[in-house]
């Protein structure tokens, strides 16, 4: 391997070539690939990958006006894969060579339940083709630590600055750049280099009288201009301050059931949380999910369209491949109501007997892949959002949301609203604290009254979790009127 492929630096690629560079790293020849997928495949088995990564990761964090945490981490390791039908064998390496792959490969065998010795033949070099959503040239790791904790400084000026009630800023910034690579046994090599990075800004504000919080935050597949841009952190810090200093004046949620208006962009998280989840494949395969053996059926109203895609450039959820080496793409979840299909992996594909979508994802080498979102969100409709507004003689208008969950089973949810405001009258009038929004995911689609045609993503924050494990993901919605959700609140 050429020493000029790699970035010395971070000892990772300083151009595309992720391919190369893991080869060269470790040492790999293409026949001692084949040789250990062999190994794991098996005459029973349906299918076989090796899943290596390389990841550089930065953090710092600041509180009490100063920055108190900096972090740094460098992480390799390589995961093998046997799926022999419905069953998945799974082991990982932290230590890449060809022994420590071979003995994974037999172990990974070994729990699909494959015990036949004979290694079929494997051909391994068949490139696939891959998007290219973020080919950047720099990433926020090769901005210098100072100028980071610089931005961290000025956030909490400006959100001291806001208000003398605030009290506490907390403002953080981490970054990433992962090298994955994944060679199947039916010879394909796909490889994938994926910077990451978000800014995360917390408000704490007090009046002597009760504390509230506020936040905000943004970030992407992006380089550190991307922050600069417009003031794009104040535009943050400014927005988590205000949050907070809005809330100390709210007042008690009403509760009931009530019209909801959704705001544009981060309320998608409920559409991803009560409706994604269940829509992903392998819930669908067992049968689990409110959505199985519903395609081609009526789920929502007409006005909703609801599509999952990760081939948007420089977006949090956007990838060029997903962890099984398939390119991403724009799935059409619901159309105008009519459910048309699920997200996929591989193996819940093959056994579906429907294609894979590029939704195979996993949070590490150290995990196997499974069926995940990636950006999720619901397509514009035609009104606008102020007569949607107008619309609601008295409802609840929800601007953000903080924790939620949900059953997979049946659709229930249940999320709290962050920020969230009492519609009197066809006017946002209030604020409100304390209030959570109580529904069915595939009931509440049905009640979808209105869409806007101002649909907007979330600024780039979202993190899904699914058995154990977390992907970066995004979420989006165009403003929608909900004709009746159950609003949990403390006032009547």
């Amino acid at each position: 391997m050429a020493n000029e492929n790699i970035d010395a630096k971070n000892s990772l690629p300083a151009k595309l070539a992720p391919e190369k560079f893991f080869l060269g790293r470790f040492g790999m020849t293409e026949g001692a690939l084949e040789r250990i997928l062999g190994t794991a495949l098996g005459r029973k088995a349906d299918h076989a990958d090796l899943y290596f990564e390389y990841r550089n990761a930065e953090a710092l964090s600041l509180e009490d006006s100063i920055v108190n945490r900096t972090s740094k981490s460098v992480s390799q390791g390589v995961g093998v894969r046997v799926c022999a039908e419905d069953r998945t064998g799974y082991a990982y390496s932290e230590e890449v060579t060809v022994d420590r792959m071979r003995i994974a490969a037999e172990a990974a065998r070994a729990i699909a339940n494959d015990t036949n010795a004979a290694a079929p033949a494997v051909r391994v070099g068949q490139p696939v083709a891959r998007h290219e959503l973020y080919e950047l040239e720099s990433t926020p790791l090769e901005v210098p630590l100072e100028e980071r904790a610089r931005i961290l400084g000025e956030i909490d000026k400006v959100a001291r600055a806001f208000d003398p009630r605030v009290k506490n800023v907390m403002a953080s910034f981490a970054a990433e750049r992962k090298v994955i690579m994944v060679v199947t046994a039916d010879g394909r090599i796909a490889a994938d280099v994926q910077p990451l990075c978000r800014l995360n800004v917390t408000v704490i504000a007090d009046d002597g009288r009760n504390r509230q919080i506020g936040s905000s935050g943004g970030g992407g597949r992006v380089e550190w201009r991307f922050f600069l841009e417009n003031d794009l952190w104040r535009e943050h810090t400014i927005k988590a301050a205000r949050q907070a200093i809005t809330n100390l004046d709210a007042i008690d949620a009403p509760a009931g059931e009530m019209v909801v208006v959704l705001g544009s962009g981060w309320p998608g998280i409920l559409l991803h949380e009560a409706i994604g989840h269940g829509l992903e494949g392998d819930f669908n395969r067992k049968g689990v999910s409110a959505f199985a053996g519903r395609i081609g059926q009526r789920v929502a109203s007409e006005l909703c369209t609801v599509v999952d895609d990760g081939t948007m450039p420089n977006r949090r959820g956007s990838i060029n491949i997903d962890d099984e080496g398939t390119p991403t793409s724009r799935t059409v979840l619901i159309e105008k109501g009519i459910l048309r299909g699920y997200l996929q992996d591989r193996m819940n594909a093959r056994l579906m007997k429907m294609e894979p979508t590029g939704n195979g994802r996993r949070e590490s080498f150290a995990h196997a892949p499974m069926p995940r979102m990636t950006n999720t969100f619901m397509l514009a409709g035609e009104s606008d959002p102020a007569d949607i507004i107008r619309s609601v003689p008295r409802g609840l208008y929800a601007v953000s949301f903080g924790g939620g969950q949900v059953d997979i089973t049946n659709g229930k949810f249940v999320f709290s609203a962050s920020e969230a405001y009492l519609i009197e009258d066809g006017k946002v009038t209030r604020p409100v604290k304390g209030a959570t929004l109580i529904g069915n995911g595939p009931d509440v689609l049905t009640r979808v009254a209105m869409v806007g045609n101002d649909l907007a993503l979330d600024p780039g924050v979202g993190t899904c979790g699914k058995d154990g494990q977390s992907v970066p993901v995004g979420v989006g919605l165009p403003t929608i009127r909900i004709d009746g959700i159950t609003v949990g609140g403390t006032s009547a």
